[in-house]
């Protein structure tokens, strides 16, 4: 069943979402996305139900298509200093900020948002499977934190965040145990299960 192409027509509305809050290491991504009311794409979906390859594919259509995107993110310092749903918040407004043309509304992905920006919203639960926009956001938010800890794994080779991303893997908490944490692990998170800790 293909999305939503908007929740109110004649409106330019931008879905914004968010990845890399459950992950141990890196920053938390956000994109957002102003899309045409008449544009249809029937690959775009939620982004988790994607491949790689479809995700990779997909951006450069989003960006092409799109009446405005942008990126934004929140730094680990950032996430450790004011916790991980506040930096989600900070990751989508710096992304809704950058956007050369500003939304008359945002539709946010998930149960809840808060910033001082003065726009009207509506939280959408699951809202990357329901919303085009939204799903939109949702690939370009995780295409560039992907490939942004791909890199990292260069520098930092024993975590698997070529594949794993810096989600708990048990590649990635067996590198914490062997080779300790990195720059860019979140001291505000649990990096290993009290079981493995007892173990070192």
């Amino acid at each position: 069943m293909p999305l939503l192409p908007y929740l109110e027509a004649n409106r330019l509305e931008a879905g914004c979402d968010e990845v890399g809050r459950g992950c141990l290491a890196g920053p938390v991504v956000a994109a957002a996305v102003i899309l045409p009311n008449s544009y249809e794409n029937q690959w775009i979906n939620d982004s988790k139900k994607l491949s790689k390859t479809q995700r990779e594919e997909l951006v450069e259509e989003i960006k092409r298509a799109s009446l405005a995107w942008a990126l934004g993110e929140a730094s680990v310092a950032e996430i450790d200093q004011i916790n991980i749903l506040n930096a989600s918040f900070l990751a989508m407004k710096r992304a809704i900020l950058a956007l050369q043309t500003q939304p008359e509304h945002l539709l946010i992905d998930g149960n809840r948002w808060k910033s001082d920006l003065e726009l009207p919203f509506t939280c959408v639960i699951k809202g990357d499977g329901k919303f085009t926009s939204i799903a939109a956001a949702s690939i370009l938010a995780k295409v560039h934190r992907d490939q942004f800890m791909e890199n990292l794994a260069k520098e930092f080779p024993h975590y698997g965040w070529e594949s794993n991303a810096g989600y708990p893997t048990k590649i990635h908490r067996e590198g914490i145990v062997k080779h300790g944490k990195t720059p860019w692990h979140r001291n505000s998170f649990r990096l290993l299960p009290e079981q493995l800790k007892l173990d070192l």
